[in-house]
């Protein structure tokens, strides 16, 4: 599954033995980006397209000091390491979007 997009994100095929990750499981996501009135639904509409049953309810928001950046985090439902690459991928294509951990 290596292309462009892998090497730009940093990320490498690993073998499922070697996963630090347990399959299926909930995953925290960290997002951080530019504060914006729709951001929380905006984001939470991709996390959807990776885990159709995320609870929105359950996204955690942290403002910045200043009110200009937001800190989310995301409980995904992972069940496997292809679904989570595409999510942090999609995640971290977005314009608002600065850092995804």
């Amino acid at each position: 599954m290596s292309n462009d997009a892998d090497k730009l994100f940093g990320l490498k095929e690993i073998a499922p033995e070697d996963s630090l990750i347990e399959y299926p499981s909930r995953f925290p996501i960290k997002v951080m980006a530019v504060s914006q009135d729709e951001l929380v639904p905006t984001l939470v509409e991709i996390v959807r397209l990776h885990d159709p049953d995320f609870d929105h309810e359950t996204v955690e928001i942290r403002p910045s000091a200043k009110g200009n950046y937001m800190g989310l985090t995301f409980s995904v439902w992972v069940t496997s390491r292809e679904q989570l690459d595409n999510l942090y991928r999609a995640l971290h294509a977005h314009e608002w979007v600065k850092v995804v951990l």
